[in-house]
């Protein structure tokens, strides 16, 4: 049994697996975080965009006024 644990002890396999998973698990929140980010970003000009073009007439951005 001693020499059962010993081995179970000192064998390193599977400890690769690990990390990847936690290496994983880390770029899949990064890529979380800056995709709410940037998310966030896009929607505020979006509606800037969509604003000015529901404000603004053809015929002012068209230099058509009096014509």
């Amino acid at each position: 049994m001693p020499k059962m644990l010993t081995s179970f002890h000192k064998d390193e396999e599977g400890a690769v697996t690990v990390d990847w998973v936690v290496l994983t698990a880390a770029v899949c929140g990064l890529a979380l975080a800056s995709f709410a980010s940037i998310q966030q970003g896009s929607r505020s000009v979006g509606d800037n965009v969509g604003t000015y073009l529901t404000d603004t007439d053809v015929e002012t951005v068209m230099g058509l006024v009096g014509e």
